[in-house]
């Protein structure tokens, strides 16, 4: 798998991510093309070779005389929509700007179809996060990884006045993420470089690659302690297919002074809430008293919620929560009609190979009562019955 890995030791920035694809090998030409297609004017790219430290890398600057750029999200999401962009790098786009937007409408206590972009609504962000959603296009580049990012302290001048660092909406960007102290005043770390990361990158270690080239997006900050470079690393992965994974936050609490009544009331509330798993396991705990840790799986967008849901209904009081990569069988749903009735059965496959199929619980369990027949002769049934009708064998009878 074709592997970007992001060294970000200085942070990121629109402007750095996409001067690193440029010194990657993206082509400059077809990128000025692609960027064409957006009826935007009175912009120029100057592209240079600039030394930070030492190191050379690409150094891109959008040169514009706009001075008024309070574009609306809604504005910004229907000319992507719009415009002639291949769909793979269009869909990116509008997923950046999505996630701008949904970060400044919680910032500003605001809908999202009320947020006026000022700096980020301008056309050098426009042309960065669309630039960088073509050229991850154009370089092939299926999954991205990152270093956790460096977050700043100090204050910093926008539209808005002064805003301390790091800017709310990169916070808001990065909720669920890992970061680390840049030990630094200076804004590392902007919005377009948070979003960038939030929607593209799983937060990691440098993996195990091929590497086929190297490149560094060049920053406007001279700084003493550290390059303000953006490296990357580009290679080939051995990985699963990427279908395959995704991303989940794990919550985990340990409870000890709950109720059997409760605990089970907990977990029935938490997989109705959206939770993807949940679980207890027996715990020995402090001052000798048994006691249950509870962990939960869901997606990342829930955990804050569920995490609420945790501490309101249960004697815990504070949840740990982690982000995770998942892999997984790829899962299809077909309802059977058997001699009893409908059910349904979940087929799981890896990649394009069929592996096993298991009818659903609930289906299985409705029919077991209307049948007065065992549950476990219910399951046979739906399941010989689905291989047969779907023409499927289980993975072990397969040769």
């Amino acid at each position: 798998m074709r592997t970007l890995y992001l060294d970000t030791f200085s942070g990121i920035s629109g402007d750095m991510f996409l001067g690193l694809l440029l010194d990657l090998g993206l082509p400059l030409p077809r990128l000025k093309t692609e960027l064409a297609k957006l009826p935007l004017e009175g912009y120029q790219l100057q592209v240079d070779r600039e030394q930070r430290h030492g190191i050379e890398g690409c150094r891109l600057q959008v040169i514009t005389e706009e001075t008024h750029h309070h574009r609306s999200w809604s504005s910004i999401d229907q000319m992507l929509a719009d415009s002639e962009l291949a769909a793979k790098a269009k869909k990116l786009a509008r997923r950046f700007f999505r996630r701008l937007g949904e970060a400044e409408a919680k910032v500003h206590g605001i809908d999202i179809d009320e947020v006026h972009f000022h700096e980020v609504g301008a056309i050098d962000a426009i042309v960065d996060l669309t630039g960088a959603a073509i050229g991850l296009h154009l370089l092939g580049i299926e999954k991205v990884i990152s270093a956790p990012l460096p977050l700043s302290r100090g204050m910093s001048k926008c539209a808005h006045g002064a805003l301390p660092l790091p800017a709310p909406a990169v916070l808001e960007l990065l909720q669920g993420l890992p970061i680390v102290d840049s030990n630094s005043d200076k804004e590392l770390v902007t919005p377009t470089g948070a979003v960038l990361v939030a929607e593209l990158a799983e937060i990691g270690p440098l993996p195990e690659l091929t590497i086929d080239r190297t490149g560094y997006g060049v920053g406007g900050w001279q700084l003493e302690d550290r390059p303000n470079l953006l490296r990357g690393i580009l290679g080939e992965t051995n990985s699963v297919d990427p279908a395959q994974t995704d991303k989940v936050q794990v919550l985990e609490t340990h409870i000890d002074d709950s109720t059997p009544e409760q605990l089970g009331f907990l977990l029935e509330q938490l997989l109705d809430a959206g939770a993807l798993d949940a679980g207890y396991s027996p715990l020995q705990m402090k001052k000798n008293r048994p006691g249950a840790r509870l962990t939960v799986v869901c997606e990342p967008e829930l955990a804050a919620q569920l995490a609420n849901l945790i501490m309101r209904e249960s004697s815990a009081i504070g949840v740990r929560t982690s982000p995770c990569q998942r892999f997984k069988l790829i899962r299809r749903s077909a309802a059977i009609e058997t001699e009893i009735g409908t059910a349904r059965v979940k087929l799981l496959y890896d990649g394009d190979q069929f592996l096993r199929l298991s009818a659903e619980y609930d289906d299985c369990r409705k029919l077991a009562k209307t049948s007065g027949r065992p549950l476990r002769q219910i399951y046979r049934l739906v399941e010989e019955t689905a291989y047969r009708i779907l023409q499927l064998e289980p993975q072990e009878e397969q040769e």
